[in-house]
């Protein structure tokens, strides 16, 4: 299976926008991708991650291909656990990676994005990190750019590579519209150094994005978002060689 797994060092860290913005680009280069989010959660008000991630990325699926793009969807917004068993249900990885499978069977590459970090609970026994690990698609860290990323991203780098992933590398999702300074370049550069990933870019801030859940379904990729964050998207892309 070809794909990338999209992770965060927290959650409502930009993980959405950002596997929507690279599966959007990816459609753009004429490859044939699609969304799998495994987990959804909080799915009452607004647009769920999935139809959002379709939306901008022009992908209209047959009701098949809509569940195995989201096996579990959950109305209680907390934990994927704890938001299965308030519906009496268990998650079941084997059955997440039976729908990734037949998605890749009808798609040239996967764009898998996880629920909230990486230790988070599926079950009471297995983490996001266990899911991770059954898919064994390289990896991309979302994470903030600003004070206090140092300690959650290099801890999210050494959970991953002590279960042995691939980690593709960091892309920095600004989450307001304050101009990046000596923070952010020094954090930067020291996950770089002390982390040995490569850092593939920021997504800059964008109104659009940043309150993507009340966003209409017609929303554009290329018309509705402005160039500085087309243009790091691309850059992105082509630094992942797909």
């Amino acid at each position: 299976m070809n794909g990338l797994f999209i992770t965060g060092t927290d959650t409502d860290i930009g993980k959405t926008a950002l596997s929507s913005l690279l599966l959007a680009e990816l459609r753009r280069r004429h490859i044939n991708a699609t969304y799998l989010k495994p987990v959804q959660t909080g799915c009452v008000d607004g647009i769920p991650d999935l139809d959002y991630a379709l939306a901008m990325a022009s992908i209209k699926p047959s009701e098949e291909e809509y569940w195995n793009m989201a096996p579990y969807t959950f109305e209680p917004a907390c934990s994927p656990h704890l938001a299965a068993e308030m519906t009496e249900t268990e998650i079941d990885i084997a059955e997440i990676v039976i729908a990734a499978r037949t998605l890749a069977k009808q798609y040239d590459f996967v764009v898998a994005e996880g629920a909230g970090g990486i230790m988070v609970p599926l079950n009471r026994r297995e983490l996001m990190l266990d899911l991770m690990q059954a898919l064994k698609l390289p990896v991309v860290i979302a994470a903030r750019p600003g004070l206090g990323t140092i300690n959650h991203t290099l801890l999210s780098i050494r959970a991953l590579r002590s279960d042995g992933l691939d980690i593709a590398g960091i892309v920095f999702v600004a989450s307001n519209d304050t101009n990046p300074g000596l923070i952010e370049e020094d954090n930067a550069n020291t996950i770089e150094q002390f982390g040995k990933v490569p850092i593939l870019g920021t997504i800059p801030y964008c109104a659009a994005l940043a309150d993507f859940k009340s966003q209409v379904l017609g929303f554009k990729f290329q018309d509705s978002l402005p160039s500085p964050v087309i243009t790091e998207v691309e850059k992105i892309v082509n630094q992942l060689e797909v």
